[in-house]
């Protein structure tokens, strides 16, 4: 049977003058969400086998991902409306945990098993059975909780993954505690304790070990800690409760300025098809009491990111959320992602546990960071740098931390004897949502594979001395940017380096030392790149896409490439690039924000050899850059330990830490 179209309320442009949006449109939204899986559900309602590609974890278990996720959001509309809902939802649920747990139903779930995707799933399980107890838990037959503890209770002498995944346990052993089943405290405590190791201030915790920061810290790393303690209550959490508490806060306080005007978050990092899980914790903040943000803030933040996606293609015209950013595009998923992955979006719907009279559901929205003043934001703890543009609402991530490599090898490490550009690079890879300098709220990075050279955008790429260009193709792949040394972040400038494995440029390999620092629109980048003479070198910006091909613009040291609707991204080449290096690389089905790409690249045919500092300006606006202006007036002068750039607005300098410096990681 088709599903209706999504129908909202009207718009209150009076509570909500930058959204519109209102509680009922959270409810609404909602039970389309929930109505549309419908024709997908199994007979006894315990999987939603959904369409789309299946995960690497197999049909049983994607089936089993579709009502865990789901059930997420049911739970929170059940909650939230005291009960007051179809009472068909509560119904199927109740069904499919009864046949989910029962292994001669034909639709049992898959048992937990070492590192297996069930794990999540039963996280999710359990938090909806707490958050829903009166309306389902309790109303279950005493044999269909007996099935259900013992299902959860599969945690039991298996391993997860070490990273976000040793909260799973935590918050399903709490749940067993809650209703009085057996229980292993030793899990939680070991959890919780792991966690606290990947912990590193300002209310940033690494997904793992590693400098693996991303969204996992908003949706993962924050949410299930304090989840826990609201179900442990401060009779049992030892504490813990008032620590997250304090490090959510903290997070908060920058969180907000990761969203552009249009509401959408900065695409960056794993599982963004999660899209507006990326809100969560801003709900989460009002719902224990720890938010800095005023009440029509939060809302303003959450309403903004649904509503940009809803406005987008997700959900779809089927009333499903698929699997990519906007429509249905599997480069920017995992291979663990199935065709209901994209339900963790259910955490943002948290806010639906708040009653309909809090303030965050019934003051004035507020406006975002972007919306009130440009800003520059340095966060540390990840490495990153945010600005902000108040005239086109962007927001831009300059990114010196965060890679998603395994920890360093202690022979790679700065300063180690005969630590090696091989050493730095085994076992690696640069995933395009991790090893851009860059990341934006109105871009997406190029995609490998998808493209004929997927290290174009945002990236500075060398390839081996004896590559030609101009007229013929560079020949071997270009170089990555794969483990990540951060330098420094703060007053308005960020700076990382990497090795990089080249051939002729001996047992230590090539090495990259960036330093960015933003103005306006734009980001002042300078490299400076020990590498052997003859080193080809190229710099791509910000890849702009749409569903029709950007038009592009090339001139002396710079390029352009520009959307129907406006998105401009530049590169004006200032010191040391070839005089005829502006170019433009187009791509295919290679970006998530459209199916034709463009990126503006400057190129370097020859390096000098030794330490070579080249100085560009990489900028992404909504109109209103002028490459070749700017190209006429820029300047640059390179000392030993700094570079000063003049620009129109005035003279910056970016400090550099000198050929062959290190700095620890």
């Amino acid at each position: 049977m088709p599903v209706p179209p999504l129908s909202l309320p009207p718009a209150d442009r009076v509570r909500s003058p930058y959204t519109g949006w209102t509680r009922a449109h959270w409810e609404a939204l909602a039970d389309h969400l929930l109505d549309a899986l419908v024709p997908y559900a199994t007979p006894g309602w315990a999987r939603y086998q959904l369409p789309g590609r299946t995960s690497s974890s197999g049909v049983a278990s994607d089936g089993l991902e579709g009502f865990a996720r789901s059930f997420l959001l049911a739970s929170f509309r059940i909650a939230g409306a005291r009960g007051a809902v179809a009472p068909a939802l509560v119904e199927r649920y109740a069904a499919g945990l009864a046949a989910g747990t029962d292994p001669a139903s034909g639709e049992a779930w898959p048992a937990l098993a070492d590192r297996s995707q069930p794990m999540v799933e039963a996280a999710s399980i359990a938090i909806g059975l707490w958050e829903s107890r009166p309306w389902l838990w309790d109303l279950l037959a005493d044999r269909v909780r007996e099935r259900v503890v013992a299902w959860l209770s599969g945690f039991a002498g298996r391993h997860t993954w070490d990273n976000n995944w040793r909260l799973f346990p935590v918050v399903a052993e709490e749940f067993l505690a809650s209703v009085g089943a057996p229980y292993r405290q030793r899990a939680i405590d070991e959890g919780l304790d792991r966690v606290e190791d990947w912990y590193v201030g300002d209310g940033w915790y690494r997904d793992g070990d590693g400098r693996n920061f991303d969204y996992y810290n908003a949706w993962a790393l924050h949410l299930y800690p304090l989840l826990w303690s609201r179900m442990a209550g401060p009779g049992r959490d030892g504490g813990r409760g008032a620590v997250y508490r304090a490090r959510l806060r903290r997070f908060l306080a920058d969180h907000p300025r990761f969203f552009g005007a249009d509401g959408a978050p900065v695409h960056q990092g794993r599982s963004l098809t999660y899209r507006y899980a990326a809100a969560a914790p801003a709900w989460l903040g009002e719902l224990v009491g720890c938010t800095p943000l005023e009440p029509g803030g939060t809302r303003r933040l959450a309403s903004g990111a649904v509503r940009h996606f809803t406005l987008r293609g997700a959900p779809d015209a089927r009333g499903l959320l698929p699997l990519g950013w906007y429509g249905t595009y599997p480069p920017a998923t995992q291979a663990y992602s199935g065709p209901a992955s994209p339900y963790w979006a259910s955490k943002a719907f948290l806010g639906l546990l708040l009653p309909g009279e809090h303030p965050a559901w019934t003051r004035t929205e507020r406006p975002l960071p972007v919306e009130e003043s440009d800003f520059r934001t340095a966060l540390p703890a990840p490495g990153w740098l945010l600005h902000g543009t108040r005239r086109d609402g962007i927001v831009r991530l300059l990114n010196h931390g965060s890679d998603h490599q395994p920890p360093a090898p202690a022979d790679s490490f700065p300063g180690a004897a005969g630590a090696s550009a091989a050493d730095e690079a085994a076992g690696s890879w640069d995933d395009p949502h991790y090893a851009k300098f860059g990341y934006a709220t109105a871009t997406a990075p190029e995609t490998a594979g998808h493209t004929a050279d997927g290290r174009v955008d945002q990236h500075v790429a060398l390839f081996a001395p004896a590559a030609r260009r101009g007229g013929a193709t560079v020949p071997g792949a270009p170089s990555r940017r794969s483990r990540v040394h951060p330098v420094r972040c703060a007053a308005g400038v960020a700076a990382s380096w990497h090795a990089v494995p080249l051939a002729g440029a001996g047992a230590r390999g090539a090495r990259v030392e960036t330093v960015s620092a933003p103005d306006g629109p734009w980001e002042i980048r300078a490299h400076r790149i020990d590498a052997p003479a003859g080193t080809v070198v190229r710099e791509g910006g910000y890849a702009v896409a749409a569903d029709l091909p950007p038009t592009g613009e090339t001139g002396p040291g710079w390029a352009l490439a520009r959307t129907a609707d406006g998105l401009t991204s530049a590169l004006v080449a200032v010191l040391h690039w070839d005089e005829d290096a502006g170019e433009l690389a187009r791509g295919a089905h290679s970006n998530a924000y459209g199916p034709h790409s463009a990126t503006p690249t400057l190129w370097l045919g020859a390096h000098p050899g030794g330490s070579h500092v080249l100085v560009s300006l990489v900028g992404l606006a909504r109109g209103g850059l002028d490459p070749a202006a700017l190209r006429a007036t820029a300047r640059a002068h390179v000392t030993p330990h700094s570079v000063r750039v003049w620009l129109p607005t005035g003279p910056r300098e970016l400090p550099l830490r000198g050929p062959g410096a290190h700095a620890a990681p």
